[in-house]
């Protein structure tokens, strides 16, 4: 994966020039047992790639079957039987929102997401500041935006983006540390 640095110990900044940089991404951050237990946020505006990691991250885990977004449904459950970082026959439990229709952030407490949230498993939260300060702690914050540095009238390169990962919590840093 081309120009990573680690900016101190609560950072990560790199560049995803393509699709296979996004999936590496999210394979080294699956091999971290403490994905079995974090929330992470992935920020950036529409068609920035959230959905994307969000899908690689869930396959590197061992999700089978169709990966859906959460759009429309603002939660999709998925259990992770293959998980490289649980106990052989034990599933990682997984819960990706999508809080982009949220018009009003008590939309979730209303929808009983504390419970959810409360539970063990990893959650995985896409447009989080819809929910605003009902959201529990953050593990990990993934800011992805298209790469200023490529021009989008390159076609070939025009899936760039500019990544920066943001550690928020010990189990966040733990994660930072499979990233480096």
């Amino acid at each position: 994966m081309p120009a990573v640095s680690a900016c101190a110990s609560q950072q990560w900044q790199g560049r995803w020039i393509n699709e296979e940089d996004t999936q590496a991404f999210a394979q080294r951050l699956a091999l971290s047992p403490a994905i079995a237990h974090a929330t992470l946020t992935l920020q950036g505006d529409l068609g920035a790639g959230k959905t994307t990691l969000a899908r690689h991250l869930l396959r590197a885990l061992g999700v089978r079957g169709r990966i859906k977004s959460p759009t429309y449904a603002v939660v999709e459950p998925h259990s992770a039987m293959d998980c490289p970082v649980m106990p052989a026959g034990e599933a990682l439990s997984v819960w990706h929102f999508d809080f982009y229709r949220f018009n009003d952030p008590r939309e979730w407490e209303d929808a009983g997401f504390r419970e959810l949230f409360a539970s063990p498993g990893l959650k995985l939260v896409e447009w989080p500041e819809r929910a605003g300060a009902f959201l529990p702690a953050v593990d990990l914050r993934i800011d992805i935006q298209p790469d200023d540095m490529n021009p989008h009238t390159d076609p070939e390169h025009d899936s760039a983006r500019a990544v920066r990962v943001t550690a928020l919590t010990l189990t966040g840093q733990r994660l930072l540390e499979a990233l480096a």
